[in-house]
């Protein structure tokens, strides 16, 4: 109960802080076509985040990086990429569904992509290579053809080859707490999507065609092999059920709050690991086609903070765990920090929430909004070649 009481008000202040600096991030007033999704995602970024935090009070203790005794907050973690992996699925699949008389700008989507994930992705990845040479800088220097291999290996998003120490460093993936993991799966799905399409009655190119089965053949088991797959299939049902306007009309009642709340709090304090359970699965998927179909659990993913959260997301998931390592292991020490109560603990993760919401707005100002507005720019410059007059 203390658990979610911390949790309750770390997520205010979080709220609060948003709120702060959301006149200055400029983000639309507009309102999507999936809006209680855009209004989602910053807490399921933010779950994440409390997720880690809890593993680190207990690997401070203990040295074992592994999931908390306290349910909640595995379930946080697990609930957020989870429910990640389904608005990947819906999203996409919806834009699929709509496209099959009209077709598929697949140059367009990939350069969304690129410019979506990269640039961020990049940025934190400049901070984990900083830091694990400041941390080794007392050290022999390894050998650089294998420096030089392990770093490309993250910055290809650790698609096949995992997450190998850098330097020497022992468990370099701790720098960002391993969120890495759940990327290569969000590729692979985009990979698929040429040959979801043509299942779906859409015609595609053959190179697009091509592509997508190459990277099938090439990863694709290694990322569809496992139950992951199943949470974008969820995803991807709860884009068809929303088009049924009955369902709609329910999901958009305040008994459907009720269910939602009822279901997560099921899925929250009932499961000991979600993603080993079909049941976990079905409940989430059942909350969040209510979600998609329009449900704002009342109210609260509709209003403008909810919303500016949201865009705050990636920076959130990708950005914690390093804000994480840097205080603990680099500012006050394991030795230090170690020794704190859980009380005390408490106080600090309270204190870098705002932190963490700050770095964000402004990773999201300088670096992800820039590089999304250069997508329709960079797809007629690859389309056209210099003869496209667009200003990069």
């Amino acid at each position: 109960m203390i658990g979610v009481l911390f949790a309750f008000l770390a997520i205010s202040i979080a709220l609060l802080s948003t709120y702060f600096i959301s006149s200055r991030l400029s983000v639309s007033d507009d309102v999507g076509r999936f809006v209680t999704i855009d209004g989602l995602r910053g807490y399921l970024a933010f779950f994440v985040f409390l997720h880690h935090s809890c593993i680190w009070f207990f690997y401070l203790k203990s040295g074992s990086w592994s999931n908390p005794p306290i349910r909640v907050f595995v379930s946080f973690g697990q609930v957020g990429v989870s429910l990640f992996f389904m608005i990947t699925g819906f999203l996409f699949f919806s834009k699929m569904l709509d496209a099959r008389n009209v077709g598929v700008d697949w140059l367009r989507l990939y350069v969304s992509r690129l410019l979506r994930l990269v640039p961020l992705y990049f940025f934190s990845m400049g901070l984990l290579f900083l830091i694990v040479f400041t941390v080794t800088r007392d050290k022999p220097l390894g050998e650089f053809s294998e420096i030089l291999l392990s770093i490309l290996k993250w910055l290809l998003f650790t698609i096949r080859y995992g997450s190998p120490d850098i330097n020497g460093l022992a468990n370099t993936n701790l720098i960002n707490a391993s969120v890495a993991w759940s990327l290569p799966y969000e590729w692979t799905f985009y990979f698929a999507l040429p040959l979801i399409f043509l299942a779906i009655g859409g015609r595609s190119s053959i190179k697009y065609l091509f592509l997508s089965m190459l990277c099938m053949y090439m990863f694709g088991s290694l990322y569809f092999a496992n139950g992951f797959y199943w949470l974008f299939v969820g995803g991807m049902f709860a884009a068809l059920i929303v088009r049924l306007e009955t369902f709609k009309i329910f999901s958009a009642s305040k008994a459907s709050s009720i269910i939602i709340l009822l279901l997560l709090g099921f899925v929250f304090t009932g499961f000991s690991s979600l993603y080993e359970s079909l049941l976990a699965k079905a409940l989430m998927v059942a909350a969040f086609c209510l979600i998609a179909g329009g449900n704002s659990v009342f109210g609260l993913f509709k209003i403008k903070v909810s919303r500016v959260m949201g865009e705050l997301a990636y920076s959130m998931y990708l950005l914690h765990g390093i804000l994480l390592y840097v205080v603990f292991k680099l500012v006050f020490g394991v030795a230090v920090i170690s020794q704190v109560s859980a009380l005390q603990y408490c106080f600090v993760i309270l204190a870098l929430t705002p932190v963490l919401v700050f770095i964000c707005g402004l990773t999201f100002s300088l670096i992800e909004r820039p590089a999304m507005k250069k997508v329709a720019a960079v797809t007629e410059w690859l389309r056209f070649g210099k003869s496209a007059q667009v200003k990069l």
